[in-house]
């Protein structure tokens, strides 16, 4: 993996699933020695907001509210 001019690296998306980081994921990063370790920042109502956001207008259905829930119930 290489850093771009720019100082970007792309994390795998293995990696981004396995933690949930979404576009505009805050991170920070710590320094030891010569390492450094990229960590999530726990936030958890804004990852909810942007989970919600990001499936927003997602449906294909044109089913009401409750014609999904009596699917759901039986």
């Amino acid at each position: 993996m290489r850093i771009t001019s720019k100082g970007q690296v792309t994390i795998p998306a293995e990696i981004r699933e396995r933690l949930g980081l979404l576009p505009n994921s805050e991170v920070t990063f710590e320094v030891t020695g010569d390492s450094v370790r990229i960590r999530k920042v726990k936030d958890t109502q804004r990852r909810g907001r942007d989970l919600i956001a990001r499936i927003r207008g997602k449906a294909s259905t044109r089913m009401s509210t409750d014609e999904i829930l009596a699917l759901t119930r039986g």
